[in-house]
């Protein structure tokens, strides 16, 4: 039997946004007893398919197509979105806020490839593949990936036996860096982007990814990553008293913020930089205190400081909330292995499934129907975003979906905003 590749793309799209689990449920799921599967799945990919393809036939087309056009497909979603700026409300000076993270991936007891990064755990050895993920921040708590870098020690191949014990460090979020934002770039040359990253990155190899790759950045800032870098900020925060924003919350937590602008810096390389270094105190209504500083070239002045803080430094947090944490534990099953030789297009399929899940769950229409049942959010409507998938998945099997669904000039009148309440 031969497949219509748009039929299989969908079906493993499928695979993630009916959040199944495992490749293996696609044969139990969405097989022939399901009585609407195949006419719902050939009208969703234009196609009239007459079977049901089992899971390696899935493996088997994915194999020959490589990851490739699925990481390309995955940055023309989100140029879409971009382009008709459904995603403007999320900008900072202008700027779309890009976090940049890693995770791990898949872990093995044995070497899975040539490639495999190394830990010793005890008496063990552990072999890891591990990914650095630029995820383009949404109104609504809405987090994209705009481009994945995988980390792994194949650029080790060719480095000589006699290079220096750095050149032959295994490879890291920081060596990754650059490649990624190659890749960003390759696809979006033009467009305004802020990373947002952590201590790691708040080095001269982190500063100058982002002054190649024509980023502007907002990195966390911490004495003992850059010791003297932070004597030098508390000397000339004593020098600037006047510089500085108090805030209390609705809640009552008080919010202190102080910054100093033109902060110079020389790293082991030599390299001279100039940026702006931000502070923020925060002290709840019963005396917790929390500490956060970041170094950024944004503009930070008594009308900014504030926005660059909470809408920018502070939004890290939600590429491994909304992101990473999502994708492992709400049932897409981030770090399970789809396969063991076409793992990276299950990933991107992954990442596709992720953003039309958000589109939906964090979209108008679902929280009208919501609202509509006396529901103030659709998580409140079904229970949760796993049981959202499971009444996807009945409707696909079940369910005849009307011929007006796939009416594309209908579809067109339709205006679909994300939730940013």
């Amino acid at each position: 039997m031969v497949y219509d590749k748009h039929f299989l793309l969908w079906l493993g799209l499928l695979l993630f946004v009916c959040k199944l689990s495992s490749r293996r449920q696609l044969d139990y799921q969405l097989g022939a007893d399901g009585p609407e599967i195949l006419a719902n799945l050939n009208r969703l990919a234009g196609t009239a398919q007459t079977s049901h393809p089992v899971n390696q036939t899935l493996e088997y087309f994915l194999g020959c197509l490589g990851s490739t056009p699925l990481a390309r497909l995955d940055q023309c979603m989100v140029g879409r979105l971009i382009r008709m700026k459904a995603l403007d409300e999320a900008r900072l000076q202008r700027d779309y806020l890009v976090l940049i993270d890693g995770t791990g991936y898949l872990v093995f007891h044995y070497r899975h490839c040539p490639y495999c990064l190394t830990h010793q755990v005890g008496e063990r050895t552990v072999y890891q593949h591990q990914v650095l993920e630029a995820k383009l921040l949404g109104p609504g708590g809405t987090v994209f990936s705009l481009a994945t870098e995988f980390i792994d020690n194949r650029d080790l191949q060719d480095t000589p036996p006699e290079a220096s014990a750095e050149r032959r460090k295994q490879d890291c979020e920081l060596k990754a860096l650059p490649r990624l934002l190659a890749k960003v770039r390759a696809f979006f040359p033009q467009l305004r982007i802020c990373i947002n990253g952590d201590s790691q990155f708040a080095c001269g190899a982190g500063l100058q990814a982002a002054r190649d790759y024509h980023c502007d950045f907002i990195y966390v800032f911490k004495e003992g990553r850059t010791p003297a870098l932070w004597r030098d900020f508390e000397g000339l925060l004593r020098l600037v008293p006047e510089q500085r924003v108090q805030l209390i919350t609705p809640q009552r937590t008080h919010q202190e913020y102080r910054w100093v602008n033109g902060l110079e810096y020389e790293d082991s390389a030599q390299r001279q930089w100039r940026f702006n270094a931000l502070h923020c105190r925060e002290t709840t209504a019963t005396g917790n205190v929390t500490e956060w500083a970041w170094l950024t070239p944004l503009r930070l002045d008594r009308d900014s400081v504030v926005e660059v803080a909470t809408r920018g430094g502070r939004e890290r947090w939600r590429e491994e909330n909304e992101g990473f944490n999502t994708q492992k534990n709400s049932g897409l099953n981030l770090e399970h292995a789809y396969s063991h030789q076409n793992w990276a297009a299950y990933y991107y399929l992954l990442q596709i499934a992720h953003m039309l899940l958000q589109l939906v769950e964090k979209g108008s229409l679902l929280r009208q129907l919501a609202q509509q049942q006396g529901k103030r959010t659709a998580v409140a409507l079904f229970g949760s975003l796993k049981n959202m998938a499971q009444r996807l998945l009945e409707s696909l099997r079940y369910r005849h979906w009307e011929d007006g669904a796939f009416d594309a000039a209908a579809a067109a009148r339709i205006q679909i905003r994300l939730n940013s309440s």
